[in-house]
């Protein structure tokens, strides 16, 4: 399980450097509506990184700490510092949800298994979240 916490953690942690990287490199007519939307998201992932890292000391393990580690074992790659349009970054962030939430459902199915309800319960909540935000994503990219 400990394993399992590592590379959302991971995940996390890379996904989160991402959106700020978006933040910052924003460009075009909606700047500001995105701007504000992308540090919303990575306010989100910031607490979901701790809570992770607390359960995993909680359940006794060892949760990684360094960019290096997580680079390692991440399915979310970083982001250039380059300058993005929302399509791109829709895209690309759509993407990485998508990831942390397959994930996240992989998570549950083990602490199921496991009957443990303190990680089941944990992942339901990001369940839900990644869920809606992939909701309101897909809706905003609709033509």
């Amino acid at each position: 399980m400990v394993e399992e916490l590592n590379k959302l953690l991971s995940d996390l942690n890379v996904f989160y450097r991402k959106l700020q990287n978006y933040h910052w490199n924003i460009k075009g007519h909606d700047f500001f509506v995105v701007h504000e939307k992308l540090e919303e998201y990575y306010n989100c992932i910031n607490e979901q990184i701790d809570e992770v890292a607390e359960h995993i000391l909680i359940l006794g393990g060892q949760p990684l700490g360094r960019m290096k580690d997580y680079l390692q074992i991440s399915t979310i790659q970083e982001a250039n510092n380059e300058k993005l349009t929302s399509d791109v970054i829709y895209k690309n962030v759509t993407a990485d949800i998508t990831i942390l939430l397959n994930l996240s459902k992989e998570i549950k199915k083990l602490a199921e298994e496991k009957t443990d309800y303190g990680t089941s319960s944990l992942i339901d909540e990001y369940i839900s979240d990644y869920s809606k935000k992939l909701w309101m994503l897909t809706q905003m990219q609709e033509k």
